[in-house]
């Protein structure tokens, strides 16, 4: 990029960050009724890039982008433009460019991809080595293979037959010394995250795989700091940290805030995102039985319909560990989950394995809540081996995002005799959709795993971040107050529903769990339909839940959103299961219904209006 070139976007971008919305920084989703599931990697910065030509930094026209991607894991507007930016001034496509929140994980995506292709892998590091390399844990536990190097043991970074990665801790995390004979160089700053180059044409292949892993096991760069990174590269200088020095007491209200919430009396752990708080989780898991239970199998029990991220993140660590393996667990729509959990645990018995279960109560999408005495008897039944022995009791990692106050796992809870760990997603009830970072929380059964987990949690370099936890700390007590609050406009809205469209199926809780605490404010609406034939009715259907979703944004623009999403502090959400929380699920256990979630604050009367409307027109 010539001084012109770079004059210009400078330029550009500076006009950007003085007129952008307000919430490309302040919410975890964005224009979410200018969404193109599609396009959504590749629409909002082809469209920014048209701005940049005609040099149209406006208010109006920035507010008009659509969403960037997905929440803040795979990126975000800034995140976006920072990747952008520098791969405009080392003259390469704008995908080339890669941030993290982790200074890890974008080293670990590019191992996987050769762990799985069997390539060999140098990683060479510029000045001392890299503090949050475990060299061993990687290689013994994740299966990675690689070669470290020194950089000042290279007088010169010869070609290697396989990937060379340069690891260089920068200030000025947008500058790259870029050589021919390095395939991937990754910036790391110990505040900001990292950015990864890659530095050729011939490894593009690999840019998908990279965003998918930081999408299942990790976030792209936060926008707070994708914003300090945006402004240390229009000045071109170091970044300094400005933050204030409260992060310790922050945490300290967070982690007390978590055990008040969850009734539990162990520390709890906060990663970056939800997703990144069950890798952790299951990571740590591996490496226990990796290390307590040498050279047995180690079978992760999933249900195939649940929320895509856990469903596909755990067939993932599968592929990579070369013991574990996957196993479906159903749980919905017919299926009783104790019934399954009881068959599944005697077969894993028998074989002498290790079994990790994870499931959603309630469940997702059809917000059901198995029998919990039951579940408690299956979870805690002393199994035998073929060999008459006492096999591996389970460990039960239970997503209670829909429900996080409902405790669980604390003394003489319903899991407390049995190794169990729950975890939360922080972009839903926990923060307000303010930020992802989300955590878990073990009892005293599990509690000896605590350690093992946060070992992962830190060698991914997914803790939380300290504006992540300073936006917990302001909103985690009114949390229990606003599921309360939202689940009550839930049940206004779903009685509202079963008394003006009967022939509707409505999945929700009943009245007797929600008194036992289980208060969603989701539920999922299966629509009537019309037609001779089973493809009819479900072509019927499947027209009418976008005419119903369509509807709503339209009459209700300000507050009805197509998202996946729950939790926020305003607003109503509506999805289809089958095409986003199950992107990555079988076709065969897709749910294609509307899963609708509210909030504490919002229209209610207008969107009971709007419904009406919609079953006088059908």
């Amino acid at each position: 990029m010539n001084q012109i070139e770079r004059d210009n976007i400078i330029k550009f971008i500076k006009d950007v960050l003085i007129n952008m919305p307000p919430e490309w920084v302040s919410q975890t989703t964005h224009r979410l009724d200018v969404y193109d599931e599609k396009l959504a990697k590749i629409d909002f910065l082809n469209k920014f890039q048209k701005l940049f030509n005609n040099n149209n930094s406006e208010v109006s026209a920035l507010s008009g982008l659509p969403t960037a991607f997905d929440y803040i894991r795979l990126g975000h507007p800034l995140s976006c433009i920072l990747e952008w930016a520098i791969a405009f001034s080392h003259n390469l496509k704008s995908n080339n460019a890669i941030s993290f929140s982790s200074t890890t994980i974008p080293v670990l995506a590019i191992l996987r991809k050769n762990l799985l292709d069997k390539k060999d892998t140098q990683i060479i590091y510029d000045g001392e080595f890299p503090d949050f390399f475990d060299v061993k844990t990687l290689k013994n536990v994740y299966g990675y293979k690689f070669e470290l190097r020194s950089a000042d043991e290279v007088q010169e970074i010869l070609k290697f037959n396989g990937s060379n990665i340069f690891i260089s801790r920068h200030n000025k995390i947008h500058n790259f010394d870029r050589n021919e004979n390095i395939d991937f160089l990754v910036n790391v700053h110990s505040h900001l995250g990292a950015v990864l180059l890659v530095n050729n044409e011939q490894h593009e292949n690999y840019i998908t795989e990279i965003q998918h892993v930081r999408r299942r096991e990790t976030i792209a760069m936060t926008p707070a700091n994708s914003l300090s990174a945006l402004n240390s590269f229009i000045d071109d200088v170091h970044y300094v940290n400005e933050e204030k020095n409260d992060t310790d007491s922050n945490e300290r209200l967070v982690l007390e805030s978590i055990k008040e919430i969850t009734g539990t009396e162990n520390k709890g752990l906060v990663g970056s995102s939800g997703l990144s708080i069950q890798y952790a989780i299951l990571m740590g898991l591996i490496d226990d039985g990796l290390e307590k239970h040498r050279g047995k199998d180690i079978k992760i029990i999933v249900p195939p319909n649940c929320y895509g991220g856990t469903n596909d993140q755990a067939r993932r660590v599968a592929a990579c560990v070369a013991n574990a393996e996957v196993l479906d667990l159903p749980v919905d729509s017919g299926d009783d989950m104790v019934n399954s959990i009881d068959v599944i645990l005697d077969k894993i018995a028998a074989e002498d394995a290790i079994p990790y279960i994870i499931a959603e109560i309630p469940t997702n999408p059809r917000v059901e809540v198995p029998d919990l005495a039951r579940l408690k008897d299956v979870l805690s039944k002393v199994r035998k081996t073929e060999n008459g022995l006492i096999a591996i009791d389970p460990v039960f990692i239970l997503d209670q995002t829909f429900c996080p106050n409902v405790h669980f796992l604390g003394e003489n809870e319903i899991l407390s005799t049995i190794r169990a760990i729950s975890f939360a997603s922080g972009s839903k009830f926990p923060s307000g959709g303010l930020c992802n970072a989300g955590y878990c929380v073990f009892n005293k059964k599990s509690a000896s795993l605590t350690k093992k987990i946060e070992i992962h949690l830190r060698l991914c370099d997914n803790e939380a971040t300290s504006l992540q936890m300073e936006i917990l700390a302001k909103q985690l007590p009114t949390m229990n107050q606003r599921i309360n609050d939202a689940y009550k406009n839930t049940r206004e809205f779903v009685n509202f529903i079963q008394n003006n469209l009967p022939e509707a199926k409505i999945n929700f809780v009943s009245e007797e769990f929600a008194k036992l605490g289980f208060t969603p404010s989701v539920f999922s609406l299966d629509l009537p339909t019309k037609g001779n034939t089973d493809e009819e009715k479900e072509s019927y259907k499947r027209v009418l839940n976008y005419k119903l979703i369509n509807l709503m944004i339209k009459e209700v623009p300000n507050e009805s959103k197509f998202c996946v999403s729950y939790g926020q502090l305003k607003g109503c959400y509506w999805t289809i299961p089958a095409t986003s929380t199950q992107g990555t699920t079988k076709e065969g256990d897709k749910d294609y219904i509307v899963r609708v979630s509210l909030s504490p604050e919002m229209n209610l009367q207008l969107h009971k209006s709007v419904f009406l409307n919609f079953v006088k027109d059908i």
